[in-house]
């Protein structure tokens, strides 16, 4: 029996030797920057109280070609059910825009935030099928108008399987049709303004 105990001793001991050790996931280091001005909540109701004007619009974007600019002939990816979202360009936008210029950038985790009570103030349109949306009862003022626009891109390539070879040594390479698709998101923005009441100001959000 001693012999039977000293032996399970022996393969723990054994085991414990082959225990793996699991890496830790690496925590990124990501940044935040918010405007430093004083947000004036007044002079933002103000800009976003009812008038005469209308702003309407279109949102679209396109697929980046190979050299990753968007083709001024591409085919219009048009924004379905997509939220387009409207500021008032007050000192602390303009300061919260100027930043995220100089800041931001996502691939680092660096990002610029807006404070809670400045998001606040807003107006929102959700586009139809063709892109469409309106911002009815505007002020005249400066505007800027943000959206994220989601689509997928889809297409098919030809991958190689093999070779074959004939009976008089010529080679033959075989491929396979394969369908991909790829998710996007586009950050689409514009800056608009109402000059005068009762005016309609048309748009394009790409």
């Amino acid at each position: 029996m001693k012999y039977l105990f000293t032996l399970i001793i022996s393969l723990s001991a054994v085991s414990s030797l082959f225990a793996q050790y699991q890496e830790p996931e690496r925590k990124e280091k990501t940044e935040t920057f918010y405007p430093q001005v004083a947000f004036d909540s007044l002079q933002a109701k103000k800009m976003l109280a009812k008038g005469t004007a209308t702003i309407k619009g279109v949102a679209f974007t396109k697929q980046k070609n190979s050299m990753g600019f968007k083709p001024l002939l591409g085919q219009r990816i048009y924004a379905n059910k997509m939220k387009v979202v409207l500021l008032p360009v007050t000192p602390y936008f303009e300061e919260w825009y100027k930043l995220r210029d100089e800041k931001e950038n996502l691939r680092k985790k660096r990002f610029v935030y807006m404070s809670d009570a400045a998001y606040r103030y807003r107006l929102e349109a959700i586009t139809n099928s063709n892109g469409e949306f309106t911002f009815p009862d505007m002020l005249p003022g400066k505007y800027f108008l943000q959206g994220l626009l989601d689509f997928t891109v889809s297409g098919t390539y030809n991958e190689y399987t093999g070779s074959g070879y004939g009976s008089y040594g010529g080679r033959t390479d075989y491929y396979q049709q394969k369908h991909y698709s790829v998710d996007h998101q586009d950050r689409i923005e514009e800056f608009v303004e109402v000059k005068e009441n009762g005016e309609i100001v048309r748009v394009k959000l790409h």
